[in-house]
């Protein structure tokens, strides 16, 4: 592979396999209970490419990202994706229902509220992806991919991780509600769900740039978290047989942007 033009890629990690993304195509393969690796990869209909916007184009990313997953349970009916465990639903609605709780006490100063209220939100869903198959497919799915893009063996650890984007997105968030709470009542909601966007746009930016200057210390602060957590908790060691799921799936994603060209 060495001296080609590299694809863009990402990827999620699903309970069996490995989904894999290209600008124009997805492939998403996974491990049958008999042994069987099952392959499936089609063109994307939404691609957030032509979205230029400062302000649009990271939300815009996020949906073509997500806007995959129908087309895949069409599919390939056999990929369990991360939100169809039960202990990462049950953290979910858990974790919002004691962020809201905590949001709607008097107790605590406003800061306090919403500090409180953005690590409860994550922390549980975190701690239940601990010990599952999902997080060595993570693994497997970062190690395949950043092998294919610098043409040598890599780790689990990959840099564009989306992992990286959750200081950003927690620190653009936490203003964003902040500043919607000092608003009446009844103006609050629209408010948080604009500043939401907002802190999508504003984390998207912010990791784009320090992806681009890697030696900066700000960009090593910005990362840092994000890279933290793939060690600890968000990535385990795949196993051989994950990481040729992952392989799989990066070979039909290619195979589909190949053509294309």
């Amino acid at each position: 592979m060495t001296g080609e033009e590299k694809v863009r890629l990402g990827g999620m990690a699903l309970e069996n396999g490995v989904l894999v993304q290209g600008p124009t195509a997805w492939a998403c393969a996974v491990r049958l209970p008999s042994g069987e690796v099952r392959v499936a990869a089609e063109r994307k209909r939404f691609r957030a490419s032509g979205v230029r916007s400062r302000l649009l184009r990271g939300p815009a990313r996020l949906v073509e990202q997500f806007s995959v997953l129908p087309a895949i349970r069409r599919a390939l009916p056999e990929a369990r994706l991360p939100f169809q465990r039960r202990r990462v639903r049950a953290a979910l609605m858990t974790s919002s229902l004691i962020a809201r709780m905590v949001r709607g006490s008097s107790r605590l100063s406003p800061l306090g509220n919403e500090l409180a209220g953005t690590a409860l939100t994550i922390v549980p869903v975190a701690v239940s992806l601990r010990g599952s198959e999902l997080t060595a497919y993570h693994g497997a799915e970062h190690a395949t991919i950043g092998t294919y893009e610098h043409d040598e063996p890599r780790t689990r650890v990959h840099e564009r991780c989306g992992s990286n984007l959750i200081a950003p997105m927690l620190a653009g968030s936490l203003v964003a509600n902040l500043l919607a709470s000092l608003l009446p009542r009844r103006a609050r909601g629209p408010a948080r769900v604009a500043g939401q966007v907002a802190a999508v746009a504003f984390s998207s930016e912010l990791l784009g740039w320090a992806l681009a200057h890697p030696d900066e210390p700000l960009s090593h602060a910005i990362r840092r978290p994000g890279m933290e957590l793939q060690l600890h908790l968000a990535t385990a060691e795949p196993s051989p047989e994950q990481l040729e799921v992952a392989r799989a799936a990066l070979d039909a994603c290619l195979e589909l942007e190949r053509s294309a060209d």
